[in-house]
């Protein structure tokens, strides 16, 4: 691979690389942290491939199937052997361990974003119904 333009083009690239090596849509893993990494991770989830965010943006997180934020490079190994691999916390943590690596925090977190509005005021604003009585 020489060039592969942002966003769209990225899949193009992806499907040429996934036909040449013939891999399943469901065995590829993307990793990505920015815009342009949107529309393949769209793409890949269509398929139930993985796809993990390595950024807090909003707006790669809620598309993302998994986020993982550490200044290690290693860390993004950790969805990939849960999910693909099915490995337990301790059997991942001794994998590390067998590198000189240890996991000194490792926090899941799962993360519900709500906007909720008094529903009084949803009842001020809303025209009342009328009854026609014939």
């Amino acid at each position: 691979i020489v060039r592969a333009s942002a966003g769209w083009g990225k899949i193009t690239v992806l499907e040429e690389l996934r036909a040449d090596l013939g891999i399943s849509h469901d065995h590829i893993i993307y990793m990505g942290d920015g815009s342009s990494d949107l529309p393949v991770m769209m793409h890949i989830n269509q398929y139930d491939g993985l796809t993990i965010a390595v950024s807090e943006a909003k707006f790669i997180t809620r598309v993302a199937k998994r986020t993982v934020l550490s200044d290690n490079a290693m860390s993004v190994l950790v969805p990939v052997l849960e999910k693909v691999m099915r490995w337990d916390s301790a059997k991942i943590r001794r994998f590390f361990a067998s590198y000189g690596l240890t996991l000194l925090e490792w926090e899941k977190v799962r993360t519900d974003m709500l906007t909720i509005q008094d529903s009084t005021e949803a009842l001020v604003a809303a025209p009342v119904p009328q009854v026609n009585a014939q």
